[in-house]
């Protein structure tokens, strides 16, 4: 096996050693495999205006945007690959043959850049690595489109990859504070394309929740039912998209208390309420993130419904409140008034004000959405946590109220039970619209579509 050309070393191969007959009988006879003319990717229509952006806010500076290396899971096995958002945002490259890939804005002038993509150009047929390197040869991971060809779909200049230590010094988007918050700050507000696959990851999500319910039978039947339920919905994810966009999140009973309860290894009980946070990640890695919390019985019972009609109101308030010229935090100031008062009319708090209410709450109710389920996490807390809502930005809406099953401050029914709701939604000039509207969000309205999902199998 030779070693791979970049990245960590990799255990020897075992594999008999080639003679040069062999090697001299694999080097020959192979027909051009030349991709579609016509290859350009989507996205390249809004990459030059997004570098441009970027560009504007550095003149002068070389920018290093890497797409980021493989990672061993073990021995000689790799995780799967996803690029660097940064450098999928600017290029429109996603797939898992970037790794390695870097691209560089260099210089052109006082107020531009020229783009450049260095990248490993197609397994050589001449040096034996198309079929003896285990890590990126072509007959071991697949068909990397040539220079001309990377080209053609992004529109960016390309040369062979020599390794990021062989580049020029700049500013590297893996290193630098100032280059990472401004590529968040870029993407907070969506162009017209990237909302248009976040739309598309959403519809994918809705028909995953929408498997998950027609199989909960056998998900009730299974003594790892959550594990069964995570099947179902990553089944969707991989057969439409690259995947799920974050791991996903399915939580019954008491398990619903931990924000990332990501084991999903429990058992469903069917007088139990299922907490499934999950999301569809597109090709082009846009992810939906989308919460309901389903009785599992297909009914909720009264101090179910109760719960979820607080947790309810609260994400009506939280989406009422968005609009653009808004502050970031004013949806989760209004979902919490609500959360607050109505515990208090239960009796839990002695009264709205203050921060108690937090006990049950936990953590905020949303957050900016897009290539990362977290997006713009970079970005600066004054253009973001701190800063107003512009219209074409994507957020989630989420509260939620965990109430711990050993918490002594709750009567005994609502011990052990935690509630979210979340949608996704798109900031417009009269407010926001519901992305995720195909999802019934009502008590009522979730009971008959369960129903009718689990009559139809």
């Amino acid at each position: 096996m030779t070693e791979p050309l970049t990245g960590a070393p990799r255990t020897v191969s075992h594999d008999l050693p080639v003679s040069p007959e062999f090697e001299k009988f694999m080097a020959g006879d192979w027909a051009p495999t030349p991709l579609p003319a016509d290859i350009r990717l989507a996205a390249a229509d809004f990459t030059p205006t997004r570098r441009a952006r970027l560009s504007a806010r550095f003149p002068g500076e070389r920018l290093i945007i890497p797409a980021g290396e493989l990672r061993v899971r073990s021995n000689d096995c790799d995780h799967r690959f996803r690029p660097h958002s940064g450098y999928a945002w600017l290029t429109g490259l996603t797939g898992e043959e970037q790794a390695g890939h870097v691209l560089v804005l260099e210089p052109d002038g006082p107020h531009r850049h020229e783009a450049v993509l260095h990248v490993r150009p197609r397994s050589p047929r001449a040096d034996g690595g198309f079929y003896r390197d285990r890590r990126y040869g072509e007959f071991w991971v697949g068909r990397r489109p040539d220079l001309d060809e990377t080209e053609r779909m992004t529109g960016i200049r390309c040369t062979v990859l020599g390794g990021q230590g062989d580049l020029p010094p700049g500013r590297d988007a893996t290193a630098d504070a100032e280059l990472a918050s401004a590529l968040s700050e870029l993407r907070l507000v969506k162009d017209a394309w990237e909302t248009g696959q976040l739309q598309l990851a959403v519809n994918h999500t809705v028909a995953g929740f929408e498997d998950v319910v027609r199989d909960l039978p056998h998900a009730l039947a299974h003594p790892r039912g959550e594990r069964w339920i995570e099947g179902v919905f990553g089944r969707r994810a991989r057969a439409e998209g690259n995947g799920t966009g974050y791991e996903t999140i399915v939580a019954s009973g008491a398990h619903a208390c931990v924000l990332h309860w990501i084991r999903n290894d429990g058992p469903l009980d069917a007088r139990q309420l299922v907490l499934l946070d999950a999301g569809v990640e597109t090709d082009s890695l846009y992810t939906a993130d989308i919460t309901r919390t389903l009785p599992l019985s297909g009914r909720f019972s009264p101090v179910q419904r109760q719960v979820y009609d607080l947790v309810l109101a609260a994400q009506d308030a939280g989406i009422a409140a968005l609009r653009p010229g808004a502050c970031f935090r004013d949806f989760h100031r209004a979902a919490m008034r609500v959360i607050a008062e109505g515990l208090t009319e239960w009796g839990v708090l002695k009264s709205p004000e203050g921060d108690l209410h937090r006990r049950y709450t936990l953590c905020s109710s949303g957050h900016m959405l897009g290539l990362d389920v977290h997006d713009c996490a970079q970005a600066r807390a004054k253009t973001y946590l701190d800063g107003v809502l512009e219209e074409g930005q994507v957020l989630t809406v989420e509260p939620g109220l965990y109430f711990q099953p050993d918490d002594e401050t709750l009567p005994a029914e609502l011990r052990g039970m935690g509630v979210r709701i979340e949608d996704d939604l798109v900031v417009t000039a009269e407010g926001a619209r519901l992305m995720s509207s195909a999802l019934p969000r009502t008590p009522d309205a979730i009971e008959a579509w369960m129903g009718e999902l689990i009559e139809s199998r």
